[in-house]
Formats: C-alpha cells, sequence, structure tokens
C-alpha cells in the first residue's frame, strides 16, 4: 500500500472494530500493549474511516448540539460544521 488514503480503502468493520478496542484498552488482540505512534495512528485511521462510513452522531469526538439550558437556546458549533468541514 502507498498510502493512507489506499489503507483506509482496505479497512472494514470488523477491522474499524478491532483498532477502537486496541485503542479503548491500550492493548492489541494479542495482549501486547500499544505504543504511543501506533495509538496515534489507529485514531487516525478511526477518524478517517468514521468520517466515510459512519453518520456524523456516532463518529469519534462528537458533542452533539451545545446550549444554553436555562435560556432553551441552542449554541452554534462553529468548529464542526457538518457541510463545511475542512478535514
Amino acid at each position: 500500500m502507498s498510502s493512507f488514503a489506499e489503507l483506509l480503502q482496505s479497512v472494514t468493520p470488523e477491522i474499524y472494530e478491532n483498532l477502537k478496542t486496541a485503542v479503548e484498552i491500550g492493548k492489541w488482540p494479542d495482549g501486547r500493549k500499544l505504543t504511543q505512534e501506533q495509538k496515534e495512528l489507529c485514531l487516525q485511521a478511526m477518524i478517517a474511516w468514521e468520517q466515510d462510513n459512519l453518520p456524523e452522531d456516532q463518529r469519534t469526538g462528537y458533542m452533539g448540539p451545545q446550549g444554553c439550558k436555562s435560556r432553551n437556546e441552542e449554541i452554534p458549533n462553529i468548529l464542526f460544521k457538518s457541510s463545511d468541514t475542512l478535514h
């Protein structure tokens, strides 16, 4: 595989779940600990895969609508606009 994008095309939902579990528990399925670099690469792959395969509300880091409950007013999320993202 010559690029990260090509690698992502080969990621299946099962591989994604394995990466996610490895990051969550800090270990590979065989018990070996993930290095810091492996954690970072796994997270990058997870987030990139989620962008193409999951709805926004199921992606890593999704915070949902933000607002002030006492005023019953929603505050727009200026960091991530689903139709105008930079990533």
